[in-house]
């Protein structure tokens, strides 16, 4: 889920829960792009951070652990569309320390690139059905983008080789699509970016494919989203950012799940910058301000009955 609202002046943008923050957000794109960030030293990664092919912590019990399939090549994009500046670098850009302000004009764009990227989302959602592959949701995203004369913003970040990340099961986020078919039971994050006219508009959803075990609906769709609600409604100028991870907290904590400590970011002509948004209680300091926009992002472990 992301949020079109507002961040604040880092008031201290030495302290360590800021740096560390960055250095999740960067861990996790560096983790799919390279060979050495890898667990198991493979590049194209389809999980990442929870490796279960190779650990199985996380295997969910009567399950297979996740297994990467086929990376198929990069799409191409027109030539006549607009590329973000690390388009072609396949360098990680670092997290930008700068506060992204809107004016109204700028809100207008960020909106229409949300709304953008939402509409692509939400037919995304609609091919989420057993047998289906990744990476068939990869081209119809990617064809979906670029008839609307947008970029998708993860390809080539850090050398991410596809259009929309796709996260199955015990895959966090970030997964790479792949040839491996959606199963009955199985659940999926899909994350859409898009870039128009200089904006990025970031959002994503976790849906259900086929039949899903109770515990798993609950956690979908009433924990999960409940969460988001929460913390969207701690949105207001003058408010800590730490206001979030503590509506968020309180409400996770009401079902005894637990929070993973992924963060959400600064969205708009950067795709990733400050303010870096704790899910979880923290000490990070800063206030939210008008015209800023970010995500909020909450990965929730699968319940302990499905392991």
């Amino acid at each position: 889920m992301k949020l079109l609202v507002s961040p604040p002046p880092p008031l201290f943008p030495s302290s360590p829960c800021r740096r560390s923050g960055k250095a999740i957000l960067q861990k996790h794109f560096h983790a799919v792009a390279t060979r050495e960030s890898c667990k198991c030293g493979e590049a194209n990664r389809t999980a990442i951070c929870r490796v279960a092919e190779t650990h199985g912590s996380e295997q969910v019990k009567g399950r297979e652990p996740l297994r990467r399939g086929t990376v198929s090549p990069r799409l191409p994009v027109p030539e006549h569309i607009r590329r973000p500046p690390y388009d072609g670098t396949d360098h990680l850009p670092d997290v930008n320390p700068g506060r992204q302000m809107h004016d109204r004009e700028s809100i207008v764009h960020m909106r229409a690139a949300c709304e953008l990227a939402a509409r692509v989302l939400q037919y995304a959602g609609t091919m989420v059905k057993p047998s289906v592959t990744t990476d068939e949701i990869d081209r119809a995203v990617h064809q979906m983008i670029i008839d609307a004369g947008a970029y998708p913003s993860p390809l080539g970040y850090g050398g991410f080789p596809k259009s929309v990340c796709t996260s199955v099961n015990e895959c966090i986020c970030h997964g790479i699509p792949d040839s491996r078919a959606l199963r009955d039971g199985d659940i999926i994050n899909i994350d859409v970016t898009i870039y128009l006219n200089g904006y990025h508009g970031d959002t994503s959803r976790t849906y259900l494919c086929g039949e899903v075990d109770e515990p798993t609906k609950q956690l979908v769709k009433v924990v999960t989203k409940e969460c988001m609600l929460r913390g969207i409604s701690a949105c207001k100028h003058g408010v800590s950012f730490k206001a979030i991870g503590e509506r968020i907290s309180e409400h996770v904590n009401k079902y005894g799940y637990s929070i993973d400590p992924f963060i959400g970011h600064g969205v708009g002509t950067i795709f990733h910058s400050e303010p870096i948004i704790w899910h979880t209680y923290d000490y990070e300091p800063g206030f939210m301000v008008a015209g800023q926009t970010f995500t909020i992002g909450k990965p929730l472990p699968w319940p302990s009955s499905s392991r």
